[in-house]
């Protein structure tokens, strides 16, 4: 293994984003009382262009007046190549409540663009003086978004976490298909004349897991677009975790219960899990670097999978 130890992400639940748009400022108090962990209030694509100041002020009124609890509250800006997004990040800066714990980048396509906002927002940290310092989200919906993830993941010390935004992405690539995530109707193949259908976003993901965990980022599936279809999403959302991602987002609240379910550890993993430190710690005592539980060999590699569960789980019970 490299001397470089992989850093560890942000201890923080992640399970569900929830997102809604800024100019509808009557959502804002459900979106609170909500069950997800993350709340994304949008200024860019669900937002008109002539609706875009007025849900940038009624953005920053609801970050000072609205009970968050204790949720990660972000707000997403507009992309670098519109002539939004500077008024976003210095209104926000300047004028919301230090309640503001993330902005999230759409469309980040290089390291650049992530210190072009760092920038910006030192600037105006040190110049009004916020005590607070702003964290920042990505997301990957470009081509080049995805060339350049690692970069990306290491652009800024402010980068807390990384997602996958499929319908932007899947335009970018030039892909045949207007499905936001899941399984696409022509991208199968044939066996016995037996269709079976591959996940076509799984390099993707795959690649963001691994940034993301090199440079101690949190990495997050993005939308599923059919919000009727809970066993589509189920299907996606496991098999974001079984990668190594650590939620997905809400684009309706009949999305956050599947999220916050396929992202939390079941109580007997977090059983099993509880056993095999257990387990190893008498195995330790006795001076083996390894045990057998229930029929197979745990090691150190074991006790770091455990602990991620037991993490996640004590993160829950904490909440």
């Amino acid at each position: 293994m490299s001397f470089r130890t992989q850093p560890l992400p942000p201890a923080r639940l992640n399970r569900c984003q929830l997102f809604g748009p800024g100019s509808r400022d009557g959502l804002f108090e459900k979106m609170a009382r909500s069950d997800a962990d993350v709340i994304n209030i949008d200024l860019e694509d669900s937002v008109a262009p002539d609706d875009k100041e007025k849900a940038r002020r009624m953005t920053i009124e609801a970050i000072g007046d609205v009970d968050w609890g204790d949720k990660t509250l972000s707000v997403r800006i507009n992309g670098l190549d519109t002539p939004f997004w500077y008024r976003d990040v210095v209104d926000l800066l300047e004028h919301a409540d230090e309640r503001l714990d993330q902005i999230m980048i759409p469309k980040a396509g290089n390291a650049a663009d992530i210190y072009a906002v760092d920038a910006l927002v030192t600037a105006i940290e040190k110049a009004r003086g916020r005590g607070k310092k702003i964290g920042f989200e990505a997301i990957i919906e470009t081509s080049a978004g995805i060339c350049h993830v690692e970069e990306i993941a290491a652009a800024s010390p402010r980068l807390q976490a990384i997602s996958l935004g499929a319908a932007d992405f899947a335009a970018s690539m030039g892909m045949a298909t207007t499905g936001i995530g899941g399984t696409q109707e022509n991208y199968y193949m044939v066996r016995e004349g037996q269709k079976y259908w591959p996940d076509p976003w799984h390099w993707a993901q795959t690649a963001i897991v691994a940034a993301c965990r090199t440079h101690g980022v949190l990495p997050v599936d993005g939308p599923f677009g059919d919000f009727k279809d809970d066993e589509g999403f189920r299907a996606q959302a496991r098999r974001s975790a079984t990668l190594g991602m650590v939620g997905k987002w809400a684009i309706h609240p009949s999305q956050i219960a599947l999220a916050n379910e396929v992202f939390s550890p079941s109580p007997d993993a977090v059983t099993e899990a509880r056993e095999i430190l257990s387990a190893m710690e008498e195995a330790k005592r006795a001076g083996a670097g390894a045990t057998v539980y229930k029929g197979r060999l745990v090691d150190i590699a074991s006790i770091k999978q455990a602990e991620v569960i037991v993490r996640q789980a004590e993160l829950i019970d904490d909440k």
